[in-house]
């Protein structure tokens, strides 16, 4: 029975790493860039966008090309915030991933 108790500990612990390490994914904010920092994009954890910044000289371009530069920095932002969310799951777990799971970015 004791072996039982050690693993309710455990999942308690690790339930309690898992509320914590919401709360400071909630709190990332992340920024992606194109175009030579022509483009940039704010994302929270959340993954919603914040802010979009715009050079002057990338409005002087076709509306195809910053369109497809917005596109960019915000996929470039995208991937810097799944990085920091699976360092911040893998402080929480140990670097024990739990088979199967996928976070949602």
């Amino acid at each position: 029975m004791t072996d039982f108790n050690k693993i309710l500990e455990k999942a308690k612990e690790l339930e309690a790493k898992m509320k914590e390490s919401q709360k400071n994914i909630k709190n990332i904010k992340v920024e992606g860039v194109s175009g030579s920092n022509s483009v940039r994009v704010v994302l929270d954890g959340d993954g919603e966008m914040l802010k979009i910044e715009l050079s002057d000289d990338i409005l002087k371009e076709e509306r195809s090309i910053i369109e497809d530069l917005i596109v960019a920095a915000y996929n470039n932002a995208k991937v810097q915030l799944k990085n920091k969310t699976s360092e911040e799951i893998s402080k929480a777990t140990g670097g024990f991933g739990i088979p199967g799971f996928k976070w949602p970015l």
